[in-house]
């Protein structure tokens, strides 16, 4: 993947001190440097994944309401994929593990890495007010580029009144272009949630404006930035960005939205614009790729480790002491001791989870094909316990700490408005 000039100079540096110094130069964090004996044997204590309570939370997802799921996991053992249910719920074809499909909010992950690049090429400084850049954009130039990135700006969601009334809502904008302004004029037209920096309070709004920097600043559409950024370096070739187009090419899942009213027919949602979410969810994914994105990421391929230290730096979601944010980054604190950073994500007919370790050796992509339907989200999310903590034993607890909780025992965090 192609760096970035002083990270070429800096680079370059510290491979000149180290030869001088008669030495071998440090690894990348991209690369793989010995292990020392003690490593190893640590290494050696992380549990293997519980694949059966993995599939047992698919399945759970799959009770309540969605007509398929999927899991991926990557670790030092190997690749180990599971599917359930259909992804199409018309001529009944099996879920896939290789199938595409839309993920959401992971999407913010995306965008913030792009961002956070062009913060350390020197184009932006992240506690600069944003109307520095965008001239005028926002009513209060106490908002920075960090209060966008850590949901702490306090721009309200536009989301909430757009998917009030889920179907109806949705119906009104699946084939809909918006402009970014519109957006962000949707925004300012409600009441703020928050002073900028005082609390977290999650909206898509933020993130819309952080597609309106990555264009201002580099010239060019967002999908661009993508690709080259992104897609292409670490060769997510079943990623895409193909706004406004409403078509998602080759295999793919099927995405089903559940109405507000209980017994009406399931609404197929998979074809839409996603115009309403644009940098802030409307990428289009598979689980390998997901799992390649979360594990480069926290290795360091495609940003700094002090741009990864800021990107880490995170503040709780809630009150449960297991849910954090940092930059456009949800960091889970598992039962088991075990910290996992990545992203959920909601868009009509499909929620996801893309997960890692710190360390990148191990990654976990999930979905499943519904949405507005709350206990599926939260079953899904319980394969991030089966996968990073294992077998819970018979007898004890997993906790590491008297104050850890089960994570799977949590009602999932919620990207849009939910009636179910």
């Amino acid at each position: 993947m192609p760096l970035t000039s002083h990270r070429r100079l800096v680079v370059s540096a510290t491979m000149i001190a180290a030869l001088a110094a008669g030495v071998a130069p440090a690894t990348s964090a991209s690369a793989a440097p010995r292990t020392p004996a003690a490593a190893r044997t640590a290494a050696d204590t992380v549990p293997a994944p519980d694949m059966e309570g993995v599939v047992a939370a698919l399945n759970a997802a799959v009770a309540n309401g969605a007509p398929g799921a999927m899991a991926r996991f990557s670790g030092p053992g190997g690749v180990r994929s599971r599917a359930v249910g259909v992804q199409d719920r018309v001529n009944g074809t099996p879920m896939d593990i290789g199938s595409r499909f839309r993920i959401g909010s992971v999407s913010k992950t995306f965008s913030t890495v792009v961002l956070l690049q062009l913060v350390e090429e020197g184009r932006l400084t992240l506690d600069a007010p944003v109307d520095t850049y965008l001239p005028g954009l926002l009513p209060d130039d106490r908002i920075t580029v960090r209060h966008l990135l850590t949901h702490r700006s306090g721009l309200a969601d536009y989301t909430d009144p757009m998917f009030a009334d889920t179907v109806p809502g949705f119906e009104s904008v699946r084939n809909k272009v918006f402009g970014y302004q519109e957006l962000v004029d949707l925004s300012l037209a409600l009441p703020r949630t928050t002073e900028p920096g005082v609390s977290y309070k999650y909206s898509n709004a933020n993130f819309v404006v952080v597609g309106m920097l990555i264009e201002k600043l580099t010239g060019r559409p967002v999908a661009d930035a993508y690709q080259h950024r992104i897609f292409k370096p670490l060769g997510l070739r079943h990623t895409s960005y193909v706004h406004p187009e409403t078509r998602i090419a080759g295999r793919h899942a099927r995405g089903y939205l559940y109405p507000d009213t209980a017994g009406d027919p399931l609404v197929d949602s998979t074809e839409q614009t996603v115009s309403w979410a644009q940098s802030a969810g409307a990428v289009i994914s598979d689980a390998a790729d997901l799992n390649t994105f979360t594990r480069a990421l926290v290795r360091g391929r495609l940003l700094s480790p002090a741009m990864m230290a800021e990107m880490t730096t995170v503040t709780p979601t809630d009150a449960t002491n297991a849910r954090f944010y940092g930059l456009g980054l949800r960091r889970y604190d598992l039962s088991c001791g075990t910290r996992v950073y990545g992203h959920t994500g909601t868009v009509q007919g499909f929620y996801t989870y893309a997960f890692s370790t710190r360390d990148g050796r191990r990654s976990l992509s999930a979905m499943a094909n519904s949405t507005n339907r709350g206990a599926v989200n939260t079953a899904l999310g319980g394969t991030l316990e089966a996968a990073f903590c294992g077998k819970k034993p018979a007898s004890a607890s997993r906790s590491a700490s008297p104050a850890a909780r089960d994570f799977s025992s949590l009602p999932a965090e919620r990207d849009l408005p939910e009636r179910h």
